[in-house]
């Protein structure tokens, strides 16, 4: 049994059933902080997007400005801009087909303000289920890979007919690091789940507040267009 207790040295000696299971601690560790980077990224992104659409909006502006602006920007609009955008299309459309009561215009608005709002949020959660997936099974996989070293290390250990200590740490040592590797993969997965689960929350939040307040709004405009 090679005494060397380093990561590298307790992963060389390794079976090759524990072997293979912190490769693939490892691959869900890289997985894990490649989502957790980029969503970082695009809910920063969006946030921002929708903070400074919100500025634009509620700062009095015209609206058919605001949507030529939201239309032509790179990338398309994003967040709270793409709910505005759909309504205020669907707003336009209606009442160039004229004949419908300002009640079904706006409930035609706020629909496809919804598939927009749906759209918007599935692509914020787009991944957040691999995470948790890997902060919840990671522990367990990390034991697996535990269980089996032990059970390798005492087979070991019967073939020698020696339990000193020094005969025993290195195999226990080896089984264990299966275990520090699953939590290693699991603790930033979870945290940074809960921590992304709640933005997208708040930003749906925000999202129905605007779809309910822009909805009043179509509302007015629409009953003034038909002179009711």
């Amino acid at each position: 049994m090679n005494a060397d207790l380093t990561v590298v040295g307790l992963f060389m000696g390794a079976s090759l059933a524990v072997k293979i299971v912190m490769l693939l601690l490892i691959a869900a560790s890289i997985v894990s902080w490649s989502i957790i980077f980029t969503k970082r990224r695009l809910i920063s992104r969006t946030k921002d997007a929708s903070d400074e659409f919100e500025a634009a909006f509620w700062s009095g502006g015209d609206l058919n400005t605001l949507y030529q602006s939201a239309a032509r920007a790179k990338g398309g609009s994003i967040g709270m801009a793409s709910i505005f955008e759909s309504g205020f299309r669907e707003f336009n459309r209606a009442l160039q087909a004229g004949g419908d009561s300002a009640n079904k215009i706006v409930e035609e608005c706020r629909r496809a303000m919804r598939v927009a709002q749906m759209r918007e949020v599935d692509r914020l959660e787009q991944n957040l289920a691999t995470l948790a997936t890997i902060g919840s099974t990671s522990p367990y996989v990390g034991l697996f890979g535990t269980v089996w070293g032990i059970m390798y290390a005492f087979m070991e250990i019967g073939q020698q007919q020696s339990a000193t200590l020094a005969v025993v740490a290195p195999y226990v040592s080896e089984a264990l690091i299966a275990t520090a590797m699953g939590l290693f993969a699991a603790i930033p997965a979870v945290i940074a789940y809960n921590r992304y689960a709640d933005k997208v929350v708040r930003l749906e939040y925000r999202y129905d507040g605007f779809t309910e307040e822009f909805s009043s709004i179509l509302h007015r405009h629409a009953r003034a267009r038909q002179g009711t």
